[in-house]
């Protein structure tokens, strides 16, 4: 069986998980394009806006809406700890029986490992209390070999390129 069964199905109007999602106005901060610095050699440190910006825009595998908007992400879900090198992002399923949950947490840690040093560590995990099976799904997440596994499948690889808008 494929890591993440329920990517390989195609969705129809039909059979929509959630036909009427709740949809909230984009958040209106700042993007941040660069970071700036008085030494161009000089690494400044990923902070939690950076990140929100790279991933707020990742499509929702199911409807033609960003994470963003359908209030899976925001600002607030994102922890960085810069001692350990660790990311943490929590993500909310926008129902908590959503077959498409391990996509869209793929689709964070690919945007993610395509984006940042891979100094940092990044664990993907769900909200708790936001998921019937989020251990079960913290562990798919954020096992290396099952993550490995799935982006060798060519049509998973598919769909993740096309909801982090890398077609």
């Amino acid at each position: 069986a494929p890591p993440y069964p329920a990517a390989e199905k195609n969705t129809t109007m039909s059979q929509l998980l959630n036909p009427n999602p709740e949809v909230s106005d984009v958040s209106q901060s700042i993007r941040r394009t660069t970071l700036s610095s008085n030494n161009e050699f000089e690494e400044e440190p990923i902070d939690e806006m950076e990140i929100f910006d790279l991933i707020r825009d990742i499509n929702d595998p199911e409807h033609p809406l960003t994470l963003e908007q359908l209030k899976v992400i925001s600002h607030d879900q994102i922890k960085i700890s810069h001692q350990n090198k660790i990311i943490t992002i929590h993500f909310t399923p926008t129902i908590t029986h959503c077959s498409l949950a391990t996509l869209i947490g793929l689709s964070l840690r690919v945007k993610l490992l395509r984006s940042i040093p891979a100094k940092y560590k990044i664990d993907i995990m769900v909200t708790p209390g936001s998921y019937q099976s989020e251990e079960a799904l913290n562990k798919q997440l954020n096992d290396k070999e099952r993550v490995a596994a799935a982006m060798e499948n060519g049509k998973l690889l598919s769909v993740v390129n096309k909801c982090i808008g890398e077609i």
